[in-house]
């Protein structure tokens, strides 16, 4: 007999160590005779990293489907591992060591730093996989692998050789997010863009030597939120429509506190409507001037440092054709090594005190931010290593188009187009320690030499030089994600070609979010189509995120974060797992409430006791048991809508309708199974023996396994206790319930199916007119059939004690016509008559329901005024809009109910 309660605190580290030593996540377990291959590839956690909410979302839905598709017989691989994650381990380690009053990086070396960084991973890194352990994720735990382990630096080495070898790998001078904090250059993603409240200063440029303060003929005025760059300004453009400064393009100006004479360009970045219309251009600190830059042929000039000082001295080309003037010395003796932010300042007051500050406004805007160094990035030109990342999209484009991949929800593929169609050279080359570095070595001359190995590029030096020639290594890493961009066959042992990359390659779904289409899920593209020939996935699933149950999003700042962790502390993992699955409808984020995590516990413990309540009543398994053979109704029901259920969960699953699979299989459960059929099946259970009720035990514990195989994928540790549980008496399991097969099936008893469902309605019906009416549970209703067919007369007949019991009938009559006074449920087999005189004061329920019609419409026209104005759209937080939408939902859903009851009156 089962316990009272079940206690997840104690059961699931249990269960998940019989998964464990039984091997059941293992790659092809539960496999069938011919079972295809399932292979989904987990996205890789940070080393560093701990279980948000975001990953619970992400390997729920995974999980989901990697178990549906083990006990459907398929050979399934659902492969792990981390990823090493340059920045934010080098990070952790270094603050460590200063943590405990060690030698920093520098000191130690990169040698022993790196050694430092493997000690670290060894002790605390990849903490998150016992934690995914935690919320049940059955992946093949013994292939689990890490971005830098030596098969996959094998294929990183590989890939980097064969692209520089093709020419797709290559070194350029170009911009980059340049992190002064962390002295590297970060990736788009590692930028937060944060609201900043700033200035707008506009700074006069003279229009050759002859400027005078007040005639604006002989300057012109640009405005920019960053002067300290404009000691690298090489030109002001304006728009070519632009009738105010058409007669200057061409003519030059004379850069203020510099004396470099630059031209006026015409180009249309140049907004008209934009400050002045003229523009500042800084070809090495912006991104938009650098394209500027490009079609107009103007030197780049970098005045900042890696740790964004200004850097003048020696700086030949800030001083490359600038005549020398003392203007000019006063400018680098003053300004030189000055941090960015200061020598604002100090630029601004030099523009103010020679007349050449028009004026200063305060300025809202978004700067970007580097999340690790915290500090604003620069765009920044340096020497860096890139991938010809336009080459490579081009078949990927072409695999999403012609339909050899496809996004899920569609819309997504519109995203994943703009990013290739648009796509700029991809920055791999990352200034730190930690992380695969670059195979790449430099000779006495700077020719560079690309190779497998120290040895091989050695020999092709030597080879070139024609004697012994010590090469230098290239001290940058690669960008994570260039190691991730693989991991779709480096998993699988490529370049090796291994049995498992002949299995298991192509992959069959990725289940991501949409913030890494670009950083990952398009770079695997393009390295599975480029390396493998074919694309490394069929489906990209491309999920939800994760908002507080105000629709905000979460944040520490906001302190509106969940803990997943603490959650299942709370509910068990079973209950989170449910409710992420319940709400994760495509293309819509989801809202979680704990409440809601509370209410999916609860369906947990509906389930726990229905089952020790069959078990009270003897519902035990039957060797042979043959659930087409039964004959009682009820039965035979019940039957067939576990089947129904079954295909609607396998249909759902397999369209990847997470929230509509959970909606079937919890229907069939509360509804169907636990409110209904152990409810009809009382008397029968209670009474005496005989063959109903022998069958009638046989086939709830039939239906329970039904219920177990089928919601095992949601809530797998509650199911697989049971499943044990349930066990202990009958024939003898064949295994456990994550080895078992996936019911199939065809619906039994269509004709069974529609009585009982009848009956359902009618017996929902009246309880729901009772409660509108405000009919009180004692009080019995009589019940009058009008208009009814043979049929539906030889189900009330049928079923009138159960109608009796249920909805709380005193008798059911038949009558040709509806008594008066009634409340009256329509249906396509006739009218259900329940006569109110004496019972309810019918003129008084319908003022109350009239009062309560005009009140919930205007309700609903107060928030539709309110979404109508679009000031307030687009002014208020997402949250209170998502806020003002909910309540007008349940205001029209309690309307319908009461013109529902208002009908029924007339």
């Amino acid at each position: 007999m089962l316990e009272k309660t079940f206690e997840a605190q104690d059961v699931e580290p249990r269960i998940a160590k019989a998964w464990e030593d039984a091997k059941a996540f293992a790659a092809g377990a539960g496999k069938k005779e011919g079972g295809d291959p399932f292979t989904i590839v987990i996205p890789p956690p940070n080393v560093t990293g701990s279980l948000h909410m975001g990953h619970a979302l992400n390997n729920t839905l995974q999980d989901i489907l990697v178990r549906i598709m083990r006990m459907r017989g398929r050979d399934v691989l659902w492969q792990p591992g981390l990823d090493h994650a340059g920045i934010a381990t080098q990070m952790v380690v270094e603050r460590q060591l200063r943590d405990r009053q060690q030698p920093g990086r520098r000191d130690m070396g990169r040698e022993a730093f790196v050694k430092r960084v493997w000690e670290w991973k060894a002790e605390s890194g990849g903490t998150i996989v016992n934690q995914l352990k935690r919320l049940g994720a059955s992946c093949d735990w013994s292939r689990e692998r890490f971005t830098m382990d030596e098969g996959l630096s094998k294929s990183v080495l590989k890939v980097f050789v064969q692209l520089y070898r093709e020419g797709l790998i290559y070194k350029d001078k170009r911009l980059v997010n340049w992190d002064p904090v962390m002295l590297t250059a970060i990736s788009d993603l590692e930028v937060i863009q944060t609201e900043v409240k700033g200035h707008l200063w506009y700074l006069r440029y003279p229009l050759g030597e002859g400027y005078d303060s007040e005639d604006p003929a002989t300057y012109i005025v640009v405005a920019t939120t960053r002067p300290e760059t404009m000691l690298g300004d090489v030109a002001v453009a304006v728009n070519p429509e632009d009738d105010r400064y058409k007669h200057l393009i061409g003519k030059l100006v004379k850069l203020p506190l510099v004396g470099r004479l630059i031209p006026i360009v015409a180009d249309d970045y140049s907004d008209p409507e934009k400050g002045t219309g003229a523009v500042k251009i800084t070809p090495a600190h912006d991104f938009n001037d650098f394209e500027v830059g490009k079609r107009h042929d103007l030197k780049a000039i970098n005045v900042l440092d890696i740790e964004a000082k200004l850097a003048l001295k020696d700086n030949a080309d800030f001083f490359e054709g600038v005549n020398p003037s003392s203007e000019l010395d006063e400018t680098v003796e003053k300004l030189h090594g000055l941090d960015r932010f200061i020598a604002r300042k100090m630029i601004v007051a030099a523009f103010e005190e020679k007349g050449l500050l028009e004026k200063i406004e305060p300025n809202v805007h978004m700067v970007p931010h580097g999340d690790r160094g915290g500090v604003p990035i620069e765009p920044f030109l340096t020497d860096q290593w890139y991938v010809n990342a336009k080459v490579l999209a081009e078949p990927v484009i072409a695999s999403v188009k012609e339909g050899r991949t496809s996004f899920v929800p569609k819309n997504w593929e519109k995203t994943y187009f703009d990013w290739l169609e648009n796509i700029q050279p991809w920055c791999i080359s990352r200034q730190l320690w930690w992380g695969h570095q670059i195979p790449a070595w430099y000779g006495p001359d700077g020719k560079t030499f690309v190779a497998e190995s120290e040895a091989a590029a050695q020999a092709e030096a030597d080879a070139h030089y024609g004697q012994p020639t010590p090469l230098k290594r290239d001290e940058d890493v690669l960008d994570t994600w260039f190691s991730s961009a693989l991991w779709p066959f480096s998993t699988l042992g490529w370049p090796d070609q291994t049995p498992e990359l002949a299995r298991y390659y192509p992959t069959n779904v990725l289940v991501t979010g949409f913030d890494i289409i670009f950083f990952w899920v398009a770079r695997m593209m393009m390295m599975g189509k480029h390396f493998m020939g074919v694309e490394p996935f069929k489906d990209v699933y491309i999920h939800a995120l994760v908002r507080d149950e105000k629709g905000a999003k979460m944040s520490k700042s906001k302190g509106n974060v969940i803990d997943p962790l603490n959650l299942i502390d709370e509910f068990g993992a079973d209950a989170l797992r449910f409710t992420l699955a319940a709400m994760a409808a495509q293309g819509r984020d989801i809202k979680l409430a704990t409440s809601r995590v509370g209410g999916y516990r609860n369906f947990g413990t509906k389930l726990w006791n229905a089952v020790r309540f069959s078990q009270m009543n003897g519902c035990e398994r039957v060797a042979g048991f043959n659930p087409d053979t039964v004959v009682e109704t009820l039965n035979r029901w019940i039957v067939t809508e576990a089947r129904k259920a079954a295909a609607e969960v396998t249909e759902a699953v397999d369209a990847y309708r997470f929230n509509d699979a959970a909606a079937a299989i919890y229907r069939f459960v509360w509804n169907n199974f636990c409110d209904w059929y152990l409810e009809f099946t009382k008397p029968v259970l209670t009474g005496e023996d005989g063959s109903a009720k022998a069958e009638t035990r046989a086939t709830c514990a039939y239906v329970i396994d039904e219920i177990l195989k089928v919601l095992h994928p949601f809530m797998p540790f509650i199911t697989e206790e049971l499943w044990a549980e349930t066990g202990k008496s009958g024939p003898a399991r064949d295994g456990l319930l994550v080895l078992t097969a996936w019911p199939e099936g065809s619906t039994a008893s269509t004709d069974a199916a529609d009585e009982i469902n009848w009956l359902i309605s009618v017996i929902t019906e009246i309880r729901s007119v009772r409660a509108e009416m405000n009919v009180a549970p004692a009080t019995l209703l009589p019940l009058v059939l009008v208009g009814a067919s043979d049929k539906v007369k030889a189900w009330f007949d049928t079923h009138k004690a159960a109608i009796q019991r249920q909805a709380r009938v005193s008798d059911v009559s038949v009558a040709d016509a509806a008594p008066g006074q009634s409340a009256q449920i329509v249906t396509a087999d006739g009218t259900i008559a329940l006569p109110l005189s004496g019972v309810v004061d019918l003129d008084g329920e319908r003022g109350r329901l009239g009062k309560e019609e005009t009140k919930l419409a205007g309700e609903i026209e107060r928030i539709d005024k309110k979404l109508g104005n679009a000031a307030f759209v687009a002014k208020a937080p997402e949250e209170v809009v998502e806020e003002e939408k909910a309540k007008r939902e349940g205001y029209a859903e309690r309307l319908s109910k009461v013109r529902e009851a208002l009908e029924r009156l007339k």
